[in-house]
């Protein structure tokens, strides 16, 4: 069971990641034309945060993406995986309910929004990181 409770939570920790390293390479062009760019991120930042001031929207921009590229690496890695994955719970909490609030409950439900939330809360409370910097450093 131990086994495969270890290969559970690092198949999560990358799904998570990846999920977040794909936003961001869209965002930031990496797809190619397959990619969203900045400028469409910035109007769907705008959009979701439709409550906030249009002064806040590149500062919550800029800083969702920092979050998420550093909570994909810590996940990757396995290194504070604990405090990683929390983060990454909460952050998309917030946009879960940000997307609630600006369109409606249909939409976080229909990008499974809320699913990703509580993935990232469960992978927190998982007790061991086999496959991970932290298993590593707890060894040592």
């Amino acid at each position: 069971m131990i086994k495969y409770q270890g290969i559970a939570s690092l198949l999560l920790r990358f799904s998570l990641a990846a999920g977040f390293l794909s936003a961001v390479a869209s965002r930031l062009g990496l797809w190619g034309r397959h990619s969203s760019g900045w400028d469409k991120y910035l109007e769907y930042v705008r959009e979701v945060n439709s409550f906030a001031p249009a002064s806040l929207i590149p500062l919550l921009a800029i800083t969702s993406t920092i979050l998420e590229s550093a909570f994909a690496i810590l996940l990757l890695i396995g290194y504070k995986s604990r405090w990683a994955a929390l983060g990454t719970s909460l952050l998309t909490l917030l946009f879960a309910l940000a997307m609630a609030y600006s369109f409606g409950i249909k939409e976080p439900l229909d990008y499974s929004v809320f699913a990703f939330s509580a993935s990232g809360f469960f992978l927190a409370t998982i007790p061991d990181y086999p496959y991970s910097i932290d298993k590593y450093i707890q060894n040592k």
